[in-house]
């Protein structure tokens, strides 16, 4: 699952974005990755492992919700389970 999400530009900057990923991992685990930094600029990478895929999937919500507040727009949503 991915989500990307998008802050609306301020003046001549580019916009800053926040990329939220839901994957699998080899040893029955899953993996969130969060991406974020401006459009075309340095972008950070972090990631976080859980034991089950409800647990992930809480942390993406709660991650989400988190940008949602700061003023993000949910811009694209892949995968066949989009959160509510």
């Amino acid at each position: 699952m991915r989500l990307f999400l998008q802050q609306r530009p301020e003046g001549r900057e580019p916009p800053r974005y926040v990329q939220l990923m839901l994957q699998p991992d080899l040893l029955g685990g899953w993996t969130l990755v969060r991406e974020s930094g401006q459009v075309g600029g340095r972008s950070t990478l972090k990631r976080e492992q859980f034991l089950d895929r409800d647990a992930a999937f809480a942390a993406l919500e709660k991650a989400r919700d988190a940008q949602l507040k700061r003023g993000f727009q949910l811009m694209f949503v892949q995968g066949a389970e989009a959160p509510k």
